[in-house]
């Protein structure tokens, strides 16, 4: 998965990586400096095996390796490969007639039509039911401050309520543990184990460059730089919070690779609140 250096510390010499990985339908993508793979669970049993090259290491473009800057790119990198390998982790437990229905415009269209109702979804949860809960309590939203950190704290707990509901279904469930194991490997690796199964069964499933821990971090860096933003117009107001999210995500990937590599103790305090969420 990487280089010579991060695959060969002493044994039981903790360091830290640069592998970084998603959970995908019944199998897991994986990325390092200089490759990527993908491996999947067949209906059959088997394993199916995808490697690819990657340029996240010292030759990567600048953009990848500029703080701030590295934190928007890699946010977008992120959801295109994700939901590109997250497709090609469902096709392959298609069937022959499923592939089939997979070529077909309909089909084409449904997962267009899903896409944006997934996307209204969100908007729906996490930008207007906040707002309208808010609104609902006359003394907070007559108060700006006051109102941005209450309307924070809604989409925290929306958030957090969002994660749990979709852990009791079965499918969800099962990627949430194929997430686990994703972190199981990178924690294996980074306390210097050799990659086994026993190794990793042993190791923590939690881990704190986590995805799920970034989307919380996020909502924290919004809430703090939303205080800071005074526009009365509410149009206005939601174009300007649309600009700053690059801005924000760059902020929030900072702190997640601070917390990757820093055992400083305030680090370590603000990181607890992502690790208790992947406990879901």
């Amino acid at each position: 998965m990487s280089n010579k250096k991060n695959t060969a510390p002493k044994s039981g010499e903790k360091f830290k990586s640069k592998i970084g990985g998603q959970a995908l339908i019944e199998g897991i993508m994986m990325l390092g400096p200089d490759k990527g793979a993908m491996a999947c669970r067949m209906p059959d049993g088997s394993i199916d095996l995808e490697t690819w090259q990657e340029n996240n290491g010292k030759n990567a473009p600048w953009y990848k390796k500029t703080p701030l800057v590295r934190g928007c790119v890699n946010f977008v990198v992120s959801l295109i490969k994700g939901y590109k390998y997250m497709m090609k982790s469902a096709e392959k437990q298609f069937t022959e007639e499923e592939k089939e229905e997979s070529g077909s415009v309909m089909y084409q269209i449904s997962m267009y039509v899903g896409i944006v109702l997934g996307l209204v979804l969100a908007v729906g949860l996490f930008v207007f039911l906040p707002k309208f809960l808010v609104g609902l309590m006359p003394t907070v939203k007559s108060l700006r401050i006051l109102r941005s950190i209450v309307e924070g704290l809604v989409k925290i707990a929306i958030f957090v309520l969002y994660m749990y509901l979709i852990s009791l279904t079965k499918d969800i469930r099962r990627q949430y543990m194929y997430h686990g194991a994703e972190h199981k490997c990178i924690n294996c690796i980074e306390h210097g184990m050799e990659l086994n199964v026993e190794n990793v069964q042993k190791s923590s499933r939690l881990h704190r460059r986590c995805g799920t821990s970034f989307l919380l971090i996020v909502m924290v860096v919004s809430i703090i730089f939303f205080l800071f933003i005074r526009v009365n117009s509410p149009l206005l107001r939601v174009v300007v919070r649309i600009l700053l999210v690059p801005v924000i995500a760059g902020v929030s990937y900072e702190f997640i690779r601070l917390a990757g590599k820093s055992e400083n103790p305030v680090v370590l305090t603000l990181s607890k609140p992502g690790l208790w969420l992947q406990k879901l």
